[in-house]
């Protein structure tokens, strides 16, 4: 009896490993994916899907008002610039955040 609840707990604990590790994977691309292009890491991780569509074709809209400002407006291309950084480094730390709690079991995808 005790064989049997061994090997059920060690194949239990292998399966969470594969499950847990493969997460890992997943939230650190979902982090990557939202900085370059915000709502891709949710799209990635299933959460928020509808505001993920949402930001991605405002990230659209933005980047064509990016380069069509860049040549005539240097100025204010520097300052959309860096507030398209800040924006998307707190999307990227947002995916890593739901990324991590979609690991630890405080939500599901």
């Amino acid at each position: 009896m005790f064989e049997y609840f061994f090997i059920l707990t060690q194949t239990l604990s292998w399966t969470q490993a594969r499950v847990n590790g493969g997460h890992v994977k997943k939230t650190r691309l979902a982090t990557i994916a939202n900085f370059f292009f915000p709502g891709a890491g949710y799209l990635i991780l299933g959460v928020k899907r509808e505001l993920a569509l949402l930001w991605l074709a405002g990230v659209i809209a933005l980047t064509v008002v990016e380069f069509g400002i860049r040549d005539s407006e240097p100025t204010l291309y520097a300052v959309m610039f860096a507030a398209v950084l800040v924006m998307n480094t707190a999307f990227a730390i947002d995916a890593y955040r739901a990324g991590k709690s979609i690991e630890s079991g405080l939500t599901t995808a």
